[in-house]
């Protein structure tokens, strides 16, 4: 029943429609936080038989999905414009067939280098394809890195431990053979066009990486920091020989407070390798890349955890004077879920990778931010966790469908406009939220190459929201534009009109808007 004017004039305040309160964020470009290297993503296991077998058509548009930078005629972003892409260098177990003991052949890697020494390009030729199709898309960061050394080299002749031991698999006599190896790679692929900027021996070595034959996932082996201290000496003596100019990334730590407590054989990393007094100090090395890599797994579960966990990574790592790239992240636990039931959503599980980004950005200063993994089976509506695209493959994996899923444009929201070299720009809110508050509100982030802004807000309520964005010390704005991934279906990083920023702002709910202002 529709109330008379009058009554809704004698009606108590707090009963009247009050007006949505609109958050004022302050972007000055004097208050600079770190420099972004890129963004990237891991195209393993699944890359050798799209690139290798899948049809041509299918393919390429996986790729522009991934590498591209160009937009359609509504002004939509094609792809999601990766500045990064890791390529996983093979141990052999795929040689090695079903007695590899990997039971899914698709996560068995061929080895470049054959028992004999000899090498065979023709190896990996999916991967490859995938590489190569990168380099034509401008992505400004290869990287090369290595679960296992090859299976001739390890212990017990395989790709993975089979004793939990927490000792590495290499042989103690095939480390300079190891290194030699990595750079073997690095120096073939040089000559090919195809440049690894960096190369990281090692992946979460805290793990134990053991299983019975048959019942193993994929290839790995653990390492205490006394070897990955002995390999990084001998991959950084390998690169010199070679003259080559790859650097060397550590220590792709398994999960990220490894990489600052004291808690295994293979923790305090910053610490051990970044100390000036350490006696494993590698800094120095002629190689040695000014940034030590961790994972974000394991450390998602609760805001309040999240954030601490992140908190003490960055306090760590300024203080030893290093910086931090977040290398592999996807929701292997629960904590996505968020103390919810039964499958999330699409969009809830883009939100929530969205809302790593920002955390991993804002409160861990990650300088870089890449996923795991860019593509796995699986559905892309619901718990779409590990993967940006959706596989569908048939059981020789020669041929399969695909999807996009809301993840691929929610991370895209970052990956295609935080370009390498932009600086991140401290904001702050008119609500005095601090990270803790405005993790289940809106989380905006600012970043700047002087001539460009750009601006990430994330919407995590089920309300719409405004903002106002109060920008200092840019300069005349001469276009602006407006980026939105919701769970409307359109809504893949759509371009929206967006005059001016004089007045507020509405962000959607649950969605990931990007702005982007020119000078």
């Amino acid at each position: 029943m529709k109330l008379p004017s009058l009554l809704l004039l004698c009606l108590p305040a707090g009963l009247m429609a009050q007006p949505k309160p609109t958050t004022t964020f302050t972007i000055n470009l004097q208050h600079k936080a770190q420099v972004i290297d890129n963004i990237g993503a891991s195209g393993c296991w699944f890359s050798e038989g799209i690139g290798k077998y899948w049809p041509d058509a299918k393919k390429e548009q996986i790729a522009q999905w991934l590498f591209s930078k160009a937009t359609s005629p509504d002004g939509s972003p094609q792809g999601i414009g990766l500045s990064a892409w890791r390529f996983n260098i093979g141990g052999g177990t795929t040689e090695q067939g079903d007695s590899s003991g990997i039971k899914d052949f698709r996560k068995r890697v061929e080895c470049f280098q054959n028992p004999d020494g000899t090498y065979d390009w023709n190896k990996q030729a999916g991967y490859v394809w995938f590489v190569k199709k990168a380099k034509a898309y401008g992505v400004e960061n290869l990287i090369a890195f290595s679960n296992t050394p090859p299976v001739q080299f390890t212990k017990n002749g395989r790709g993975f431990k089979t004793v939990k031991d927490y000792q590495t698999n290499l042989r103690e006599d095939r480390y300079p053979a190891y290194a030699g190896f990595l750079a073997d790679v690095l120096k073939h692929f040089d000559k090919e066009g195809l440049h690894f900027k960096y190369i990281s021996p090692v992946n979460e070595p805290q793990w134990d990486w053991s299983n019975k034959p048959g019942e193993a996932s994929q290839e790995g082996s653990p390492w205490h920091n006394a070897d990955i201290y002995k390999i990084s000496l001998a991959l950084d003596s390998a690169l010199s020989t070679q003259k080559l100019s790859s650097q060397i990334m550590i220590t792709e730590a398994g999960t990220l407070d490894y990489l600052f407590r004291n808690n295994s054989p293979a923790s305090t990393q910053i610490q051990q390798f970044f100390g000036k007094s350490s006696p494993r100090q590698l800094s120095k090395l002629a190689h040695m890349a000014p940034f030590v890599g961790g994972h974000s797994y394991f450390t998602d579960a609760g805001d309040t955890n999240r954030i601490r966990v992140r908190q003490q990574l960055r306090d760590t790592a300024r203080q030893y004077g290093v910086d931090f790239w977040q290398t592999e992240y996807s929701m292997l636990a629960d904590g996505f879920r968020e103390g919810t039931r039964g499958r999330r959503s699409a969009i809830d599980c883009a939100l929530f990778l969205a809302k790593m980004i920002h955390t991993d950005f804002t409160v861990a200063n990650a300088s870089a931010w890449h996923l795991w993994n860019s593509y796995e089976p699986g559905n892309p509506d619901f718990d779409t966790r590990y993967y940006l695209i959706s596989l569908k493959p048939n059981d020789t994996h020669t041929d399969g469908e695909f999807q996009q899923t809301k993840g691929l444009w929610a991370m895209g929201n970052y990956s295609r406009f935080i370009r390498p070299g932009m600086q991140r720009i401290v904001t702050t809110r008119s609500d005095h939220r601090d990270e803790l508050g405005a993790s289940q509100h809106i989380m905006l982030s600012a970043y700047s190459n002087g001539q460009q802004l750009v601006v990430v807000a994330i919407n995590y309520t089920t309300d719409t929201q405004d903002i106002q964005l109060d920008v200092k010390h840019f300069g005349k704005i001469r276009s602006l534009r407006k980026y939105q991934t919701s769970g409307a279906a359109a809504d893949n990083l759509k371009a929206y009109p967006l005059p001016d920023i004089k007045h507020p702002i509405n962000l959607p709910a649950r969605s990931v808007t990007t702005f982007v202002l020119d000078k």
